[in-house]
């Protein structure tokens, strides 16, 4: 196994042992696992391992989020399970229908995108080169560079052939051998039209008008170029592992090796050519006319929205869905317009990041603040979303209003995309205009220094590192203990309960709370809160230990009516909000929400005096420790 053993090891421990995990793929930063019962999986213990930045659950999947190393980690997990990659049958079957469209899609695209990224990276350079004069499109160095780049692109349902294969449990010889069929030159459309006639057309007046050069026996086939789809080899191969299984329980063992893959082909590609190629199609036609018609309402309003909502999609690993809308877009039309709006987004990340690194005094944010502005640049974006932008809310808000703004200007000034492929900064080359002219790579340069400025200056303006404590410590050297509740203070002995009256379980003060929020009483870290969420233990640097109990027996209500908004292992600032909680449902249960606050190690100081005020509000003096 490779050097994420140890961590390989946790995780599959965690998410509830080997036989819970149905399935398991990766994506860029991602593992998506498939488990059998989410509940078995430990949220809070993955969360705080070392090596994996957070926990997501979204479109049927468990994703735990690890960094660019994630394909190294994939692999010694892997070797820990005795799944295959794509998954298993029952995976496929499981969850709702657009969990498992997502899950589909994400399966299929994702072993391919860092060589499409390469590819296309590789187009893009031999474009940009050109452009520069540096060698003409017609020497054999620019056509040797270009097949590099182009092959998967030509090819593509081959290698969605066999990714699609592996999803749908199909043998993914079976697959590409599909998707080798439907390159096939003699059945593609501009190979047959090539000076012929068609023998008639179907769908006339229509925007679906098909010409007609061939028949299968009679059957109009409606002419299609293949090479470059997606849509057409996925249904293909979708259907071909329906027949796959079907030929299998049909024919005898003894024949079965060669006579099923020879049906199952036999069958497909017919039904392919005629039906499911045409159909998808016509569907990408469907996508290609609405994707124009939203641009047409208001190309500004469709690339702010885009811009806008993009960084959320990601945090869910929902934007895998609008992936083939991407790809259709430019091998139908040459080129998108539509999504690349989001380009704006990776830079509005890493422009918010770096203000963060700017303002911030958090020696831990700082550290990371810089590693994560430049992996974004480079077009991963996660790590800055889990590690820094959602923990402070308000930076998160900025990126994606910065990303809305530069992608309102790039849908105004009709941004496109003309070949798949790259990453951040990396997708520059693939925006140059094909006819040579540099205005849309003017417009990419410009959506970039917006998005960027925007970020950047709206986050100067607006993020402040969380407060700084009430001084912890009085003129005297003595420490002061804020009352984490607004309400009614109560002697300890008023408490009707003897561990809590009786001075057992420490020194401190109780009170009647009048608002269902409860703040952080001193800097420190959270060395305990309970899965009830209705007891949290506070640890300050100066060895001073707070417990604080929210209501009477409340641990009888398992965790209904709190919501916890940290966890143990939490570095925490005096006046955060570390717990809410329903007062109502708490008391129509029948439970008291006295809540004490307990100095428990009060033998290592000289005395505990409560404050002596009847009400306090939240950040009020409530205990000073001599």
């Amino acid at each position: 196994m490779g050097k994420y053993r140890e961590l390989a090891k946790e995780i599959v421990e965690n998410v509830g042992g080997k036989e819970n995990i149905l399935g398991l793929v990766h994506c860029i930063t991602r593992l998506r696992f498939t488990l059998k019962d989410e509940s078995r999986a430990k949220d809070e213990v993955l969360k705080a391992m070392e090596g994996v930045v957070t926990v997501m659950k979204s479109g049927g999947q468990y994703q735990v989020v690890i960094g660019n190393h994630v394909p190294e980690v994939f692999e010694d997990v892997m070797e820990l399970t005795d799944l295959k990659e794509g998954g298993t049958e029952a995976e496929q079957k499981s969850g709702k229908f657009l969990d498992r469209a997502v899950d589909a899609v994400s399966g299929i695209f994702q072993p391919i995108l860092g060589i499409m990224a390469a590819c296309g990276m590789l187009k893009g350079l031999n474009t940009l080169f050109v452009a520069f004069g540096l060698y003409s499109a017609e020497c054999g160095g620019y056509l040797i560079i270009n097949a590099a780049g182009d092959a998967l692109f030509t090819f593509l349902p081959l290698f969605l052939g066999y990714t699609a294969a592996k999803k749908f449990g199909l043998k993914p010889m079976l697959g590409l051998a599909v998707g080798a069929a439907m390159c096939y030159p003699g059945i593609q459309a501009g190979t047959l039209s090539a000076g012929a006639e068609p023998l008639y057309r179907l769908l006339e007046g229509t925007m679906f008008v098909s010409p007609v050069y061939i028949d299968f026996f009679g059957i109009p086939v409606i002419s299609v170029d293949y090479t470059g789809t997606v849509i057409p080899v996925i249904l293909a191969v979708w259907f071909a592992a329906k027949c796959e299984k079907f030929f299998n329980k049909l024919i005898p063992d003894l024949v079965k090796f060669f006579f099923v893959p020879m049906l199952t082909l036999l069958v497909t590609l017919p039904v392919s050519v005629i039906f499911l190629g045409p159909v998808a199609t016509f569907g990408s036609t469907l996508i290609s006319e609405f994707t124009l018609a939203v641009r047409g309402f208001s190309p500004l309003l469709a690339g702010g929205i885009v811009g806008f909502t993009w960084q959320i999609l990601v945090i869910f690993g929902m934007h895998w869905g609008f992936i083939p809308v991407y790809i259709n877009n430019v091998m139908t039309l040459g080129y998108d317009n539509v999504m690349m709006p989001f380009f704006a987004c990776t830079f509005a990340t890493s422009a918010v990041v770096l203000a963060v690194f700017f303002k911030t005094k958090d020696k831990k944010i700082k550290e990371m603040a810089i590693p994560n502005c430049i992996s974004g640049i480079f077009g991963v974006t996660e790590p800055a979303i889990y590690g820094i932008l959602l923990p402070l809310k308000k930076p998160f808000i900025v990126s994606c209003i910065a990303g809305g703004i530069g992608g309102a200007f790039y849908g105004h000034f009709n941004f496109r995309k003309f070949i798949l492929g790259g990453m951040g900064i990396f997708e520059l080359p693939n925006m140059m205009n094909p006819d040579g002219t540099m205005g849309n790579i003017i417009v990419a340069f410009a959506g970039i220094a917006i998005s960027m400025a925007a970020g950047f200056v709206l986050t100067l303006l607006v993020y402040r590192d969380k407060k700084e404590a009430v001084p912890v410590k009085a003129a005297s050297g003595n420490i002061v203990v804020a009352s984490p509740l607004k309400g009614k203070v109560l002697d300890l002995s008023e408490v009707k309960d003897e561990a809590f009256s009786s001075g057992v379980l420490g020194k401190g003060a109780a009170i009647e709370p009048e608002e269902g929020v409860l703040y952080a009483p001193v800097d420190g870290t959270i060395s305990a809160f309970f899965p009830t969420g209705h007891a949290v233990g506070i640890t300050m640097d100066t060895g001073l230990e707070l417990l604080i109990h929210v209501g009477m027996d409340t641990v009888q209500l398992n965790g209904k009516g709190f919501q916890p908004l940290a966890a143990a292992g939490d570095f925490v600032k005096q006046g955060q909000k570390l717990l809410e909680f329903d007062m109502k449902l708490i008391r129509e249960a029948g439970y008291s929400l006295v809540t004490p606050v307990l100095v428990t190690n009060p033998d290592d100081f000289a005395q505990v005096e409560p404050s002596g005020e009847s009400r306090v509000q939240a950040g009020d003096t409530l205990l000073t420790v001599l």
